[in-house]
């Protein structure tokens, strides 16, 4: 694997995790490090069986896949201490802690740094580490407000909605990964280690950064659309109901009014085409239309929608060379033929014995090789592979500290 002999401590909570995911999908080897009795994640649900018990919460299952784990209380001197002799050895560390809470730890990078002056920090926080928000505390709403991509989130005509499922700690994770991975080869050509900063409020923004360009050239200033799409003073349709579901398409003209000649030419051997099949697709530019024009042809196009399936309308629009794709649900993604060509779901043991979970695969596919997936581990799984097979500490010192509240 790409990254197998490097060794990466993840100190973060779930506004980092995702970030080691990806080092350990690459190969590196990801010691998680959890408070005694747990990471505060092992508290979100959804739950197996919907039990709330730290071992059975699918978000941590998830986002843990790949590590090793060890407990210990980085609070308290001895905890420190231990912690110190482990970043001698490693090349990467993620923390997600505010500010103000790494330097109460007195692990600030320059601290690190002196023990190991090739390491790599990885600071994953709100909104950074400088600035007039650097101390403010965030959530997954707070993330995508600021961020800017609620506004672009629900129907025109009602508020602005939330995502349903946390997307903003995960997009700070890939960022965070792509600049230890920059930050790495820095350190290769020189032998430095760097501190690299990553606010989630500012990867947010990163993915709205095509608002500006619509704007910029064509005068359009984007809003919350619903199931269409502005193109110049239009609005599109994109998303439209079937028989047993959704689909995503939009009408096109000019060079690319081929596609929508093909699809009206099906509807209309269903006798289901109406005065679209006089239509000059591939003569006309959409645009010169008015809104109430395009209206009256969408609806055509949406009652045939209505008389046929998914699986009916996409391959009639493969086979014709037509972009178009079904809106998948969970269920759908499950049997996704592409997927499983790919081997992209895996089986992995479940927390209780004799349990087996489906849970997606790495994304990254070395060539020659199948990326592995470890399941997440167990709360101080590996505390006597660390503290005795690599720090030297007996069965005795393991419980003393184990008694203490160190691990």
């Amino acid at each position: 694997m790409l990254l197998d002999s490097y060794r990466v401590l993840d100190l973060s909570n779930h506004r980092g995790q995702f970030c080691g995911k990806i080092l350990g999908d690459l190969g590196a080897d990801i010691l998680k490090i959890e408070p005694p009795g747990g990471d505060k994640a092992r508290s979100f649900g959804p739950f197996i069986g919907d039990d709330p018990h730290p071992e059975k919460s699918l978000y941590w299952i998830a986002h843990n896949t790949n590590k090793r784990g060890i407990t210990l209380d980085i609070g308290t001197g001895r905890g420190k201490a231990l912690l110190l002799d482990m970043v001698k050895g490693a090349k990467f560390l993620i923390e997600s802690h505010l500010p103000e809470r790494s330097d109460e730890l007195g692990l600030s990078f320059e601290a690190l740094s002196d023990v190991n002056p090739s390491l790599i920090m990885v600071s994953i926080t709100p909104f950074g580490r400088t600035g007039p928000y650097r101390h403010f505390k965030d959530s997954e709403l707070v993330n995508m407000s600021l961020g800017g991509q609620m506004v672009l989130c629900g129907d025109p005509d009602r508020p602005p909605l939330g995502f349903p499922v946390e997307q903003s700690y995960c997009l700070a994770g890939m960022n965070a990964a792509v600049a230890a991975l920059a930050a790495h080869l820095h350190r290769e050509r020189t032998g430095e280690g760097q501190h690299v900063d990553v606010s989630i409020q500012e990867s947010v923004l990163l993915t709205t950064f095509n608002l500006h360009e619509f704007w910029e050239l064509q005068g359009v200033h984007l809003k919350r659309q619903g199931a269409c799409a502005m193109r110049g003073s239009l609005t599109f349709r994109t998303c439209w109901a079937c028989k047993d579901g959704y689909v995503s398409w939009r009408i096109f003209s000019g060079h690319w009014g081929r596609w929508t000649r093909s699809f009206v030419e099906w509807m209309d051997r269903e006798d289901m085409a109406g005065e679209l099949a006089e239509f000059p697709w591939e003569d006309v530019d959409m645009n010169a239309l008015s809104q109430e024009e395009l209206n009256r042809f969408e609806a055509v196009f949406a009652d045939f929608f209505l008389q046929h399936t998914k699986g009916e309308i996409y391959e009639q629009a493969r086979s014709s060379g037509i972009p178009f794709f079904p809106v998948n649900t969970p269920a759908d993604v499950l049997k996704d033929a592409q997927l499983a060509g790919r081997d992209f779901w895996r089986e992995v043991p479940g927390p209780e014995s004799g349990t087996v979970l489906k849970h997606p695969g790495p994304a990254i596919q070395p060539f020659g090789e199948a990326a592995p997936l470890a399941r997440a581990p167990r709360i101080g799984e590996h505390n006597a592979d660390i503290y005795m097979g690599e720090l030297g500490l007996t069965g005795v010192d393991l419980m003393s500290l184990k008694k203490a509240g160190v691990v």
